[in-house]
């Protein structure tokens, strides 16, 4: 008997904790991460994300290697610093051996992830700039400027890779060979095909 007046007990303290809590505060939950769950904006960046210990997944593979569905397998040398930034220039970009590049697929990937700030016109007036009455206030970089013509493909690759000043990462969104595309796509109405640069010149744009 003691048994059973004991278990009513705790249930009824239970039912009383978990429903006496008023209106605006629902009480204990039982499994919080999953009533609360830390939610986040598409591209916000993952390394902040790590830091504050919301995530532990970047959407990258692993250092040193290649995703399976990568169709080029081919891994960047460089890390995200001035060095790394000032030696980009040397990569060159492997789709300038292949005969057949989809620049209609290449395009496609532009407007898609790169059209809404640096414009359909690559001139950087895309829609979160809109001559200044967009969201943005500071104008993307246009892709017609001739310090944007004179940079390297591989100096172009670095910063899809690991984004610079505003722009972020498209790492996670872009497998290699989609950004090589882009970066042909965006020669093709620059009227260039390939280009080479100087360290000077590299460290200028930056």
């Amino acid at each position: 008997m003691k048994k059973y007046f004991l278990i009513g007990t705790i249930i009824a303290g239970g039912l009383l904790v978990g429903c006496g809590a008023g209106n605006n505060n629902p009480g204990y939950s039982y499994m919080p991460d999953m009533a609360y769950s830390v939610a986040y904006e598409t591209y916000a960046p993952t390394d902040a994300l790590q830091k504050a210990g919301v995530s532990s997944y970047n959407g990258l593979p692993v250092e040193g290697t290649v995703a399976q569905d990568d169709d080029l397998g081919f891994v960047y040398p460089y890390k995200n610093d001035s060095l790394g930034y000032a030696l980009s220039k040397n990569v060159k970009n492997p789709l300038d051996t292949v005969a057949n590049v989809d620049l209609k697929e290449a395009e496609r990937l532009y407007e898609i992830n790169c059209g809404i700030c640096h414009g359909s016109k690559l001139d950087g007036n895309g829609p979160l700039f809109n001559n200044g009455n967009g969201p943005y206030s500071a104008a993307p970089k246009n892709f017609k400027d001739k310090d944007v013509i004179a940079l390297a493909d591989g100096t172009m690759y670095h910063s899809i890779t690991y984004g610079i000043r505003a722009m972020g990462s498209y790492a996670s969104q872009l497998k290699p060979i989609q950004r090589w595309e882009i970066i042909k796509y965006i020669r093709s109405k620059q009227g260039k095909t390939t280009t080479t640069t100087t360290a000077s010149d590299s460290t200028a744009a930056k």
